[in-house]
């Protein structure tokens, strides 16, 4: 059995933790894992690491090799990446970006594919079906489980005895889809209505033949699902052979299954080509294999402020609460805060959420309504719902502390053994203070080290590269100053993340 992981997400229901260049996916909601780290550890009590197939997207690539990388050197002595007999490598130098996602990929023993356009779950999973096929020498018989990125489950134990009833079922024909057993009416899911239970050659698997998917109903529906004790929850995780699900979008999914007859280079090239479209439009509500296996486990895909509530630990109150935070009279609230003293009177069954640059006030019950104040920032022109203070790189991450004309002052973060691009700037100089570690610089055919309370200058228009040779994370403080000091001013002349 392979395990295709959908990572390519750019979810905002989440919003303003989430957004479009750091998705949910990479967020660590419930502790010291992200959802995608959570995701594969547990994941890692069901198959081996070779097993494992990321599938993601240019946009995120460094994010998911950082997690997958921060995975292999947790400390956890129960990790199957850890004490797997794969060797740790020191990632020197690679020429491009597929040297560099090919190294840390065979230390994990893991794939990861970069999808080459954002197309849904639909063409993602025949891209990675064709990668089982073409890469891994797969034959149709081969069962793959489908499983987002983001969610949270357990037991482990659990999950991982019915990861492998729903491999048996699937061996028979079937497309298994997991159906969680509704707990509330709940508008943000998808349901499943099943019918008469499954013939199947073990007595031990449970299965029910399903009648039909309904998305995201409204409350009044939803409350009707759960009385009629027929529908589940639909998790967006399935389990099917290679065969069926070539078998299944040769009938419902023409334009797709026309790529797979391509090899998986020449589906690369079409992929703009695919279809924008789901895996339950696109299969699932019109095949007649498709079966639900009810599973009694903890679930949640945190698709709203108000699923996170339901999932973390509140105090008498009632009340949750991260940051410096001070509730008076405060009932049944979540409050998040990050850097500002939040203060609370006489809140009740309400949301607060507070990142260095928006605070997200809300009514609990009206989570699923964030959407909306994305949309509309978006339509706004702003910079809010794709982009956080908190820039992401390859080589580890800026915050833009202050900006004004012709100045910008940024904290900058190197990993440890990672360096910028070799580069130069038009119309800005650069003023480097380092905090915390030791610099590597080059500035013109100068290269030194810069230890920390020292500084070095880049003038305009001469190149230039910081790195980080030691072993715990380098930060500085860079002034720009120029007549222009965006993002776009910068020219690479050399770069080992394969970036333009």
């Amino acid at each position: 059995m392979k395990v295709i992981v959908l990572a390519g997400g750019s979810g905002t229901r989440l919003w303003p933790l989430s957004r479009k260049n750091y998705p949910k996916q990479f967020l660590r909601l419930t502790g010291n894992q992200s959802l995608l780290q959570q995701t594969v550890d547990r994941l890692l009590h069901v198959i081996s690491p070779g097993d494992i197939i990321v599938m993601t997207n240019n946009e995120y690539k460094f994010h998911v090799l950082a997690d997958l990388s921060s995975l292999y050197n947790t400390q956890n002595p129960n990790s199957k990446i850890r004490n797997s007999k794969v060797k740790k490598k020191k990632l020197n130098k690679p020429d491009n970006l597929i040297n560099s996602m090919n190294s840390i990929g065979s230390m994990l023993s893991a794939h990861i594919i970069l999808e080459p356009a954002c197309r849904n779950t639909a063409p993602a999973i025949a891209f990675g079906t064709k990668y089982c096929l073409d890469k891994l020498g797969c034959e149709g018989d081969e069962v793959l489980f489908i499983s987002p990125s983001d969610h949270v489950i357990y037991p482990v134990e659990q999950f991982r005895e019915y990861v492998r009833q729903a491999e048996q079922i699937a061996k028979e024909g079937y497309i298994v889809t997991f159906g969680i057993k509704p707990t509330r009416p709940e508008t943000g899911y998808g349901y499943i209505k099943t019918g008469e239970k499954l013939k199947v050659k073990s007595d031990k698997l449970e299965a029910y033949k399903t009648e039909k998917f309904t998305e995201k109903p409204d409350l009044e529906t939803a409350r009707r699902y759960i009385e009629e004790g027929t529908y589940y929850w639909n998790s967006g995780m399935f389990a099917f052979s290679i065969g069926t699900i070539i078998d299944e979008f040769r009938v419902s999914a023409p334009e797709i299954h026309a790529m797979l007859e391509d090899s998986f280079d020449g589906m690369t090239g079409r992929f703009t080509d695919m279809p924008n479209i789901s895996i339950d439009f696109a299969v699932m509500e019109g095949s007649d294999r498709v079966v639900t296996m009810p599973v009694d486990m903890y679930w949640n895909d945190i698709g709203s402020w108000d699923s996170l509530y339901e999932l973390l630990r509140s105090d008498k109150d009632g009340n949750i609460k991260r940051g410096d935070i001070v509730a008076l009279n405060t009932r049944n609230t979540m409050i998040l805060g990050s850097k500002r003293l939040i203060a609370t009177i006489g809140l009740e069954d309400s949301l607060v959420i507070e990142t260095d640059d928006a605070i997200l006030i809300s009514k609990k019950g009206y989570a699923q309504k964030v959407k909306d104040i994305v949309d509309m920032l978006t339509e706004d022109g702003r910079k809010e719902p794709s982009e956080h203070v908190i820039t992401y790189r390859p080589w580890g991450s800026y915050t833009v502390l202050e900006e004004g004309e012709r100045y910008k002052i940024k904290r900058i973060v190197v990993n440890p053994l990672a360096r910028l691009s070799l580069q130069m700037h038009y119309h800005r100089s650069e003023h480097w203070v380092v905090i915390k570690g030791t610099a590597q610089v080059t500035i013109g055919e100068m290269e030194k080290l810069v230890h920390e309370n020292e500084s070095a200058y880049v003038p305009k228009s001469t190149l230039h590269r910081l790195e980080n040779p030691g072993k715990i994370p380098l930060e500085i403080i860079e002034v720009q100053n120029g007549e222009y000091v965006g993002e776009d001013d910068i020219e690479r002349r050399e770069d080992y993340y394969g970036r333009e």
